[in-house]
C-alpha cells in the first residue's frame, strides 16, 4: 500500500544543511497497523508527511498504491490525498470559525460530494468516534481530546484507504489517548492501513 524507497530529507537554513531523513526505505502492507517510534527530532514527523504525501523528499521515491508520487504534480498530488489518506495532525489543524459537523464536511466539498450527502456522513463519523453531542461546537468549545476526535472524523470523511497519524495522541491525556488508539484500532479491523 505505500513504500518508500532510499528517502531523504534535507532541510536547508541559510548555507547549512540539516539532515532529517537519511535513506528511509520501507513497506507498509495493506491493511498493516504500523507505529513509527523515535525519539524527538529523530524525523518521525517528516517521515510521515512525505509518506502522506504533504512534503517532497529530497531524494528517494515514495509509492502510494503503487503510484510514484514523485511524478506527479500538485493537482495529482491532491487527488492522491483526498482519495486515498486520511491524515490525522498532532495540532489538529481544525478550522476555527467552523463547527465539528462543517470541519468534518469539508474534504467532501472539495471531493465533489452533494451537501445534504456531505452532511449525512459527517454526522454519522462524529457519531461514530462519540460526538453525536457535540456536532455543532466550534473548536473552541470543544476539549482537547474532542478536537482530535473531530481530526480523526474529517481524516475519514473520504473513506481512505490509509490513515496516517502524526502523534495521534501526542496532545491528550492518557484515558483520552486510550480511546483514540482504539478508535484507530477499530479502523484497522475494518482494514485500513493505519500508520502513526
Amino acid at each position: 500500500m505505500i513504500r518508500s524507497e532510499h528517502l531523504n530529507k534535507v532541510y536547508r537554513m541559510g548555507k547549512i544543511e540539516v539532515p532529517a531523513l537519511r535513506d528511509v526505505s520501507l513497506e507498509i502492507e495493506e491493511g498493516e497497523f504500523l507505529a513509527i517510534v523515535g525519539s524527538s527530532g529523530s524525523g518521525k514527523s517528516t517521515l510521515l508527511n512525505m509518506l502522506g504525501c504533504l512534503d517532497k523528499p529530497t531524494s528517494g521515491a515514495v509509492f502510494i498504491d503503487g503510484v510514484n508520487t514523485a511524478s506527479l504534480n500538485e493537482n495529482e498530488l491532491a487527488e492522491i490525498r483526498r482519495e486515498k489518506i486520511g491524515f490525522i495532525f498532532q495540532q489538529f489543524n481544525l478550522i476555527h470559525s467552523l463547527n465539528a459537523l462543517e470541519n468534518v464536511s469539508l474534504p467532501m466539498f472539495f471531493a465533489g460530494v452533494s451537501s445534504e450527502e456531505r452532511m449525512k456522513r459527517a454526522a454519522e463519523l462524529l457519531a461514530k468516534v462519540g460526538l453525536r453531542e457535540r456536532m455543532h461546537h466550534k473548536p473552541s468549545e470543544l476539549s482537547g481530546g474532542q478536537q482530535q476526535r473531530v481530526a480523526i472524523a474529517r481524516a475519514l470523511s473520504n473513506n481512505p484507504l490509509i490513515i496516517i497519524g502524526d502523534e495521534p495522541t501526542g496532545n491528550v491525556d492518557s484515558e483520552t489517548g486510550n480511546a483514540i488508539m482504539g478508535i484507530l484500532e477499530g479502523l484497522n479491523s475494518e482494514g485500513r492501513t493505519v500508520s502513526w
